[in-house]
């Protein structure tokens, strides 16, 4: 669940990206994991989506190792894009601000931090992101 203010609209980046809407710390907790909003979703679950289904689901899932489940964000923190020099810190649990970020600023990510086959599992050359 987002701890802060954040908003989507366009970005740069790809797509939709989500935007700081408030100034946020470095050191800041900006998503925690909470299971009561967040869903998590079997691989059995997922053999069962259509193609296009869990071509779908995958854009704004991501695996979780230790619960070997597939979390989908209840919120617009699904909408967070990667970047190879993030402003987020993310692991499965938590993300917290690398740096001090201004409001109307993407909020990044590397999406290896917290899922370290993003890439293979998704079946996405990796070169193919900035």
């Amino acid at each position: 669940m987002l701890q802060v203010k954040t908003h989507i609209k366009q970005s740069p980046i790809n797509g939709i990206g989500l935007f700081a809407s408030e100034f946020i710390a470095k050191g800041t907790t900006t998503w925690k994991y909470t299971p009561e909003f967040d869903l998590a979703f079997s691989e059995d679950c997922l053999s069962r989506m259509t193609s296009w289904s869990k071509e779908q689901f995958l854009k704004y899932a991501y695996f979780d190792h230790s619960q070997k489940k597939y979390i989908l964000c209840f919120d617009d923190q699904r909408f967070i894009n990667h970047s190879y020099n993030p402003n987020i810190k993310s692991t499965p649990e938590l993300d917290v601000a690398l740096i001090d970020i201004n409001a109307g600023e993407e909020l990044t990510c590397n999406y290896k931090d917290y899922e370290p086959d993003w890439f293979t599992r998704r079946n996405i050359e990796e070169s193919t992101f900035k």
